[in-house]
């Protein structure tokens, strides 16, 4: 976080510097790294101590807290409540957004689907595309191997013709061989 502190009418000694710092850690524990820069303005005036704190967080969020006391502590506590108070606020914001299923960016079904009766068929199963290599194998070496292996099928390149074909397994357990026309 880049913090700005600046001084109206007194300068700025170290330890208002360091009383700054600690209560705008408190505040950058509570919100992790959303915190993106704070501004932070000290004046005095007669007897009011008056602190003015700006942040800016990410998503263009800017909180501000004002704290007027008699005294530095008291005026910097003032502020950071204030602050605090803005910071729970977006903060469940935040989660919130995050708990729902669908963000910012859910897609809005073009035509929304008919209800379903009882007399209408559902769609059929999913299917799932994968392509891999044809391996070049005689129908004895494509059976043998459907035979050894655990598959239902395989599709093969004939050796003899140089066209795709699949042997499968049948109900009756013997293997049966499935070429297309051309």
């Amino acid at each position: 976080m880049r913090t700005t502190l600046t001084g109206r009418n007194l300068s700025v000694s170290s330890g208002l510097r360091q009383l700054v710092n600690r209560h705008l850690a408190k505040l950058e524990r509570r919100v992790g790294t959303a915190i993106v820069s704070a501004q932070v303005v000290v004046s005095g005036e007669r007897h009011i101590n008056i602190t003015d704190i700006t942040l800016h967080l990410r998503g263009d969020r800017v909180l501000s807290g004002v704290g007027e006391a008699t005294t530095w502590p008291l005026s910097v506590k003032g502020a950071v409540e204030r602050l605090s108070q803005q910071v729970d606020t977006v903060k469940g914001k935040w989660t919130t957004r995050k708990r729902r299923s669908e963000g910012r960016r859910a897609l809005v079904p073009a035509d929304p689907a008919p209800p379903v009766s009882a007399d209408v068929a559902l769609p059929g199963p999913r299917v799932y595309r994968s392509k891999a290599a044809l391996r070049a194998l005689t129908i004895d070496d494509a059976a043998e191997r459907l035979v050894k292996g655990a598959e239902a099928f395989l599709v093969f390149r004939n050796a003899d013709t140089g066209r795709v074909a699949v042997v499968h397994r049948r109900a009756d357990g013997h293997v049966a061989l499935t070429e297309p026309d051309r």
